[in-house]
């Protein structure tokens, strides 16, 4: 099935570099994201209770986002990746976090509460 691509918008009461450590470090990601998480060279192995799926780091930028295409995606042939985006809100100084991924067409609603309730976990995590 094609998945189609979405993007969700989150504010943050938290500063751009402790964001980045939650996003783009194995110890940041595995506070809120997976149960634990490896990268080495440009394969990130994120871990669950059940089970672990990979990914290809794709892009990694300081002070902008990182960006994966699931492996499994990749050697089905979809043309789909997982992007955490931020910047600075110039007017409010909230960090202002941008998340484009894809989902199947029936999964869309599922996979939007996923990231909801990823967020709020990361939230927690920060205090914010």
């Amino acid at each position: 099935m094609e998945k189609i691509k979405f993007e969700l918008e989150f504010l943050l009461k938290t500063s751009s570099r402790v964001l980045e450590n939650m996003i783009t470090t194995p110890a940041g990601l595995s506070e809120w994201f997976s149960d634990d998480v490896v990268i080495k060279d440009d394969l990130i192995t994120f871990k669950w209770d059940s089970g672990e799926e990979k990914a290809r780091l794709l892009t990694k930028r300081i002070s902008d986002k990182i960006k994966w295409q699931w492996i499994e995606d990749e050697e089905d042939g979809i043309d789909s990746f997982c992007e955490l985006k931020y910047h600075i809100d110039p007017l409010t100084k909230v960090v202002v976090l941008t998340i484009t991924d894809f989902a199947e067409e029936d999964e869309m609603e599922e996979a939007k509460r996923l990231w909801d309730n990823q967020i709020h976990k990361m939230k927690q995590t920060l205090g914010a």
